[in-house]
């Protein structure tokens, strides 16, 4: 059994909090330095307030890396329309050369910040369903007519395309996001679900790419983490329930169960069970007391994951 890519999730910049974008861009070619297979970025517009562009921080990161992987983890598709989006992947991709994931989810835990883009949060399921396959046409066609709920095109044509169409990976632990997978996406990235529910997402994935004429072994299934790697566990554990309950604003525990802590070899180890299940790429969401710390880490974990397969 192979190891699984191993991607960092690298915050974006911001001065108030006291990251400036030379700092951000600096920690990306650390972790290229550092043999890490991929870089993920976060996105929000306004998350109780709070705001990163996804593509933004990718498309910077684009013009100061050679190798490593670009993946958002996840881009709030709902939020915007398909056509601007479909121009910016394919800048990002070009400017790239290629190296553009776009993993997308549907958010929903503040639906202020629906509201507040003019947005009802009830239609964002049906919004992306309908924007990924307005950007898959848009990346390889021209003059795309689409007529649905949200969207509506009349013969448009998008060019920059992308150096290639650029893989779209779906987020989620709901049945629609894995039926949204299966249907339209060619990964699949998890978060905070047991190795259990992990394999039974791969077989609803599966069941909806079946129905829709596709083939499920082309789907990539893989899992997202929020973790802390540290000598001691109660101090790792501290740093990433701060983290997460900054970021969520709940109580720890609804998350403690899918959260690896701890040293390297502990974190590593508490993954491997879902490598085993089928996961084939990982990304790391570290919780350290800097930004170069975190890349750091995550390529502790990523050595202690290659040895165990």
């Amino acid at each position: 059994m192979l190891a699984p890519t191993v991607s960092v999730m690298i915050r974006g910049w911001d001065l108030r909090v006291g990251t400036t974008g030379a700092q951000v861009l600096e920690t990306a070619r650390r972790a290229e330095t550092l043999g890490l297979d991929g870089i993920c970025a976060g996105d929000h517009v306004t998350f109780h307030g709070y705001g990163n562009d996804g593509l933004v921080t990718l498309g910077a990161i684009a013009a100061v890396t050679e190798r490593v992987e670009l993946k958002t983890a996840v881009y709030l598709l709902p939020l915007r329309h398909p056509v601007p989006v479909a121009l910016q992947c394919a800048q990002i991709d070009q400017l790239s050369m290629g190296r553009l994931v776009l993993g997308i989810g549907i958010g929903g835990e503040d639906p202020h910040e629906f509201t507040s883009c003019g947005i009802d949060p009830r239609h964002r399921g049906a919004r992306a369903n309908e924007a990924l396959q307005i950007l898959r046409r848009l990346w390889e066609e021209d003059h795309v007519t689409f007529s649905g709920r949200h969207f509506d095109l009349h013969d448009v044509t998008v060019y920059p395309k992308p150096l290639r169409p650029v893989p779209l990976f779906v987020g989620g632990r709901s049945d629609a996001a894995l039926v949204r997978a299966g249907r339209f996406g060619d990964g699949y990235t998890g978060i905070w679900q047991s190795v259990e529910r992990f394999r039974e997402a791969q077989e609803i994935i599966a069941e909806a790419a079946i129905a829709a004429g596709r083939d499920p072994s082309a789907i990539e299934p893989g899992m997202q983490f929020w973790t802390s790697v540290g000598p001691g566990s109660a101090a790792a554990r501290e740093r990433v329930a701060e983290g997460m309950h900054a970021t969520y604003r709940l109580p720890f525990d609804r998350f403690e169960r899918y959260t690896p802590f701890g040293t390297a070899a502990e974190v590593a180890e508490f993954i491997a069970p879902y490598v085993e299940a089928g996961a084939r790429h990982i990304n790391l969401i570290h919780v350290q007391d800097t930004p170069e710390e975190a890349v750091e880490r995550a390529a502790e974990v990523r050595d202690a994951l290659r040895g165990s397969f």
